[in-house]
């Protein structure tokens, strides 16, 4: 692989290593990490390089970023993302990068913030009912609602289920193919490739009909797909249909995805832990007193952020990214050329104890000592970093930033058995059966001003 062997050799053309990595990915990783912190990994006919030292995953992702592209994984993408900012590389990611991001710039975010809290109190009346819920459903309905109101003035919350369930089957197809030993081109009529373009089909159908909506009205709304639809080329020509629809799908789908897992997994840590949840109780009295948060409130709420901040950790919605060199690059004196495929997961560094005390244990106030996370290098980046830094990542802290605390406030919540909390590691982090949580009546507790007012 390069002139230097690395430390550590794992795998070989048989089917052991492919299995091992196909059944758990997560536990495969992590082993294979807490070995060595530079894994030559070879899987049948693939090889890659698994990188788990900070230091070396800042080298891949900023000082040396311009030596890589995606990697092989995300290609898969490209019959979903099209050449969407996700997918795309060089100049042209480059443009339409800076299309995008006024979208979401620190103004722009303040006046979505009342759209997400509209969403968010709507969901927060239905759990005042108690009872068990889906959690994970309920997020992602709420994602849904917010990315397609915020982003593209779209209601979509009908569609929601509907949506959820055909990104799921895209990412599992996808995730198959990455995997596979062989991977079966998508135009085999196989039952999975069948369920694949039916699905497909489906969300086509949505972001088009987004696009033909703006177009027949002709009305502007000042988001992000007004910038999209007006840019221009050097020539002076507009966008293809073709170009929007892989623009407003990556937004669209990744600008949903990331929150809606990360909010989930959060409240299923609270409902784990109610020493957390007491605490975070006590915040949202003594701050918001019953009423829902907006961004300035947020930033009083730093128990709040440490909370999110830890669900991150644990449970990172983007577990793992890959990166292609197209020049040589060097990591800690060993050469590597050209074409070397790198690996690189969040979940592995978020959990590593070298750099995390009590790796497993959720503990939010870790994120209350400044000194945390540690350094140097990369040991927590659940939004990537580097110019390729995810560019909904203010977007998602405050939408989880709010919709933690309007939620959290109606309910205490409790675990519930069935069914099994899974991790399922697709290309991002998903529940595998759902996330089902009981919500229960709030504890009575006093008025922390009345105990206040009440002593000597």
């Amino acid at each position: 692989m390069e002139d230097r062997p690395v430390p550590t050799s794992v795998g070989g053309p048989g089917f052991r290593t492919f299995w091992a990595l196909r059944r758990d990915p997560l536990a495969f990783f992590t082993d294979v990490a807490r070995k060595t912190d530079l894994a030559d990994i070879q899987v049948g006919p693939r090889r890659f390089l698994l990188v788990s030292h900070p230091e070396d995953i800042a080298a891949i992702l900023i000082t040396q970023h311009k030596k890589f592209i995606k990697g092989r994984g995300l290609q898969f993408t490209r019959p979903v993302l099209g050449n969407g900012l996700l997918t795309s590389e060089g100049e042209f990611w480059q443009r339409q990068r800076r299309l995008a991001q006024p979208a979401f710039h620190r103004d722009r975010l303040a006046s979505y913030a009342r759209d997400m809290v509209r969403v968010g109190e709507a969901l927060a009346e239905e759990w005042r009912a108690g009872g068990v819920r889906d959690v994970a459903r309920d997020t992602t309905r709420l994602a849904l609602a917010i990315a397609g109101k915020t982003l593209f003035n779209v209601e979509v919350g009908p569609l929601a289920d509907q949506v959820h369930a055909d990104l799921g089957t895209l990412m599992r197809y996808t995730n198959r193919r990455i995997r596979a030993f062989v991977p079966l081109p998508t135009w085999l009529p196989t039952p999975a490739s069948r369920r694949f373009r039916h699905a497909l089909s489906r969300l086509d159908a949505v972001i088009y009909d987004i696009i033909r909506q703006r177009e027949a009205t002709g009305k502007t709304a000042g988001d992000v797909l007004d910038r999209l639809m007006a840019a221009t080329d050097e020539a002076g020509g507009h966008m293809s249909h073709a170009q929007l629809r892989d623009e407003v799908m990556t937004l669209f789908l990744a600008g949903h995805e990331t929150t809606a897992n990360g909010l989930a997994w959060t409240f299923y840590l609270i409902a784990q832990h109610p020493e957390v949840q007491e605490r975070l109780h006590q915040e949202w009295e003594e701050v918001l007193h019953g009423r829902s948060p907006d961004p300035g409130t947020v930033e009083r709420l730093p128990y709040t952020q440490a909370v999110i901040q830890e669900g991150l950790r644990l449970y990172p919605p983007a577990w793992m990214m890959a990166r292609q060199a197209v020049a040589p690059f060097t990591l800690r004196g060993y050469e590597f050329p050209a074409g070397t495929q790198v690996v690189m997961s969040q979940w592995v560094m978020h959990r590593h104890p070298r750099y995390h005390p009590e790796p497993e244990r959720f503990w939010p106030d870790r994120w209350l000592d400044r000194s945390y996370p540690p350094g140097p290098g990369l040991t927590y980046f659940p939004f990537g970093a580097g110019p390729r830094l995810c560019i909904g990542r203010p977007f998602a802290l405050l939408e989880m930033a709010l919709l933690l605390p309007i939620l959290g406030q109606v309910a205490w919540l409790s675990p519930w058995p069935k069914p099994p909390v899974v991790p399922e590691p697709l290309i991002t982090l998903r529940p595998k059966y759902g996330l089902s949580l009981r919500l229960e009546p709030l504890p009575a507790r006093a008025d922390p001003r009345t105990v206040a007012e009440a002593l000597p």
